[in-house]
């Protein structure tokens, strides 16, 4: 019962308590939960290939919100691209996308990457109180880098 998988999980959960990261901390349960009733052999396979997919629609649907309300229309959208900083932000919107394209690319064809990101995003979380939106923007600015280390090597 008590394997590596398992252990690794536990310390993850302790750094979540430690660094009192929320969201950590509700993932590595729910892993936990799922992997003590196994269904781990069912779920994980779902989740390893669509959670990403669904994450990224959770947070389109967040950020969706305030235009659902009505909080945000045509008029707020008109008076900010008067703003600098508005074109700053789509131009930022458009970089993060397709780095984000990028990503999957390298996930899909260098899944053992896969690792280090997540290595490198749950430091993020639990030291640095960071955004577990890492692994794909990770993933992508980890495939531009590769792309320039192979072009002068």
């Amino acid at each position: 019962m008590f394997s590596q998988p398992l252990f690794f999980l536990l310390i993850l959960l302790g750094i979540g308590f430690i660094a009192r990261n929320e969201s950590l901390i509700i993932a590595v349960i729910v892993l936990l939960f799922i992997k003590i009733i196994g269904l781990d052999s069912k779920l994980f396979p779902v989740l390893q290939s669509k959670g990403i997919n669904w994450g990224v629609t959770v947070i389109t649907i967040a950020v969706l919100v305030p235009i659902a309300t009505g909080e945000i229309g045509f008029k707020q959208l008109g008076e900010a691209l008067k703003s600098y900083y508005a074109w700053i932000a789509i131009g930022a919107g458009i970089a993060v996308a397709l780095i984000a394209k990028n990503g999957l690319t390298l996930l899909a064809e260098d899944p053992h990457i896969t690792a280090a990101l997540v290595f490198g995003t749950i430091l993020a979380v639990a030291l640095f109180n960071g955004v577990a939106v890492g692994p794909l923007i990770g993933a992508g600015i980890a495939y531009i880098v590769m792309q320039v280390v192979k072009f002068f090597t």
